[in-house]
């Protein structure tokens, strides 16, 4: 068989891989946005309200992802055990490609979806600069080699523009770019697209599969699982009971009356029941026979439909380790030590996918060096991300226990570390205090000098 008709093959193998998951991915990112299921409405919901609430939701599904995203912050790279600063070059690339903002999309399409991606590829405008791009786990797929799952064997991109399909295939050694329609079945009709600045395939400049994935919670055997996937069923649970209690309000906000002993009386033309009273609050029910009774039904009662929300609300944050505070559960809101303990299950969580996604950005930025011309800075296995702290502190107890570490001979250096500050800030610390050092030189010399002057008598 010849390569093109292998790679043919593996594109639609991956192309059907990739579809098989849109299900998931849609359904998950349809309950971030707030789209749900309508399936527990009953037909009174639907009576009463119409279209009124057709995109209802009580959302709490975006809540959990965003609690841990907000935590995750990539401030620097270091290189080597005995590095203690922040690397220049990887944060140069960083910077260049926006990544403060692009890497909270892709930890927040993998902690919505699973599964995030970033592609790094050489940039033809800057050598020194290479391209680094955030993708979509909708539209990108990388398979493992069989018993190495930390070997790529080949990754898939594949997208819309109108009515044709655009798919490509990378392996280590070729990027094979094809164009299609989709012709009644899931994998489209595919041709090879050629392009007139680069031969057919185009040769893989990286020799490696470069789109890497990020994965929330991954386990062996299987790709990264959502955040979410736990929270959907109880968020139904929770647009049922909310539905059910607009119902109840609805056909409740009028007290119902009643009334015995009177004869009702009949539309002479249909011979139908009429009904004898029109409510309002200016006027009065009156029955001329004496054996006439005027009564009501007691209103119907909110509280149970609210009591069970809360529940269900509470099995989600103790479920996904959220911290209660953040769902405004009825109580007194925590503060200080209360805060803190009741946010150690989210900040565990945090650390683990920060070991997680870190191991992947670890590698987009030796990728990044290897697109740049530099093999050497390439093939270091010593890269470390430097993460923001993720716990919440208050800013007198962080300083205090600083003081302390201060006092136990921890260096300046890790102090400000310690404190939060990334590895650009405390650059700036170090040439601040180098400025700092020589003013006060400066300034005690012109004193020395000042008061020599003044020590010596006038000649004459």
């Amino acid at each position: 068989m010849a390569p093109a008709d292998d790679a043919l093959l593996l594109t639609k193998s991956l192309y059907r891989d990739l579809n098989a998951r849109q299900p998931d991915i849609d359904r998950y990112n349809d309950y971030y946005d707030g789209k749900h299921r309508l399936a527990f409405a009953s037909e009174k919901f639907r009576n009463a309200f119409g279209g009124m609430f057709r995109e209802f939701a009580d959302n709490w599904c975006d809540l959990v992802p965003d609690a841990v995203e907000e935590r995750l912050n990539v401030e620097g790279f270091r290189f080597g055990i005995d590095s203690d600063t922040g690397d220049r070059d990887a944060w140069r690339m960083w910077q260049a490609n926006s990544l403060d903002a692009e890497s909270q999309l892709a930890h927040t399409e993998a902690l919505v979806t699973g599964e995030g991606f970033v592609m790094v590829g050489p940039n033809a405008d800057d050598e020194a600069n290479p391209l680094i791009t955030v993708e979509s786990s909708r539209e990108c797929y990388v398979r493992h080699a069989p018993g190495n799952r930390r070997r790529r064997v080949a990754g898939i991109k594949s997208w819309q523009d109108g009515r044709k399909t655009f798919v490509n295939l990378i392996t280590p050694e070729f990027v094979w770019k094809w164009q299609g329609t989709t012709a009644g079945g899931s994998v489209p009709v595919l041709t090879p697209r050629e392009e007139r600045t680069e031969p057919w395939p185009a040769p893989n400049p990286l020799g490696i599969v470069n789109l890497v994935p990020l994965r929330n919670r991954p386990r062996l055997g299987r790709d990264g699982v959502s955040e979410i996937k736990r929270v959907v069923p109880m968020q139904d649970a929770v647009n049922k009971l909310v539905a059910d209690m607009l119902v109840a309000s609805e056909f409740s906000a009028f007290r119902q009356r009643w009334v015995t002993g009177m004869e009702i009386p009949t539309d002479p033309i249909t011979n139908m029941p009429v009904e004898p009273f029109k409510a309002a609050v200016d006027r009065l029910w009156i029955g001329e026979n004496p054996e006439t009774k005027f009564g009501e039904f007691g209103e119907t009662s909110l509280a149970n439909y609210a009591a069970a929300i809360e529940l269900i609300v509470q099995h989600i944050a103790s479920q996904t380790r959220t911290p209660p505070h953040y769902f405004a559960l009825t109580g007194q809101f925590p503060s200080g030590e209360s805060i803190k303990s009741a946010e150690t299950g989210l900040v565990a969580k945090v650390r683990r996918k920060q070991r997680h996604f870190g191991e992947s950005w670890e590698e987009v930025i030796r990728l990044a060096f290897l697109a740049s011309g530099n093999p050497e800075r390439a093939a270091a296995l010593d890269a470390e991300v430097i993460w923001g702290d993720p716990e919440s502190r208050s800013e007198s107890e962080h300083i205090d226990a600083l003081t302390k570490k201060r006092a136990l001979g921890v260096p300046l250096r890790q102090l400000w570390e310690d404190a939060g500050y990334s590895p650009q800030q405390i650059e700036r610390f170090r040439t601040m205090r180098d400025e700092e050092a020589q003013q006060g030189a400066l300034s005690d010399l012109t004193s020395i000098a000042g008061e020599g002057f003044a020590a010596t008598p006038p000649a004459g």
